[in-house]
């Protein structure tokens, strides 16, 4: 059974990999993120997918 700080410290980890993740691809150069394919205004939801998955 996961303990109580376990949890916290999963769930701490992955935030901090969100935002990470988010910012990164906020700060993309423009010409690199049309040459992906992204999007930069959909930051939050691709890093949440990366992060949660799909159905998060």
């Amino acid at each position: 059974m996961i303990s109580v700080f376990e949890m916290l410290k999963t769930t701490a980890a992955n935030y901090a990999l969100y935002r990470q993740t988010r910012n990164e691809i906020a700060n993309l150069p423009a010409d690199i993120a049309l040459d992906l394919g992204i999007y930069r205004g959909d930051a939050e939801r691709i890093a949440r997918e990366a992060v949660y998955g799909k159905a998060a």
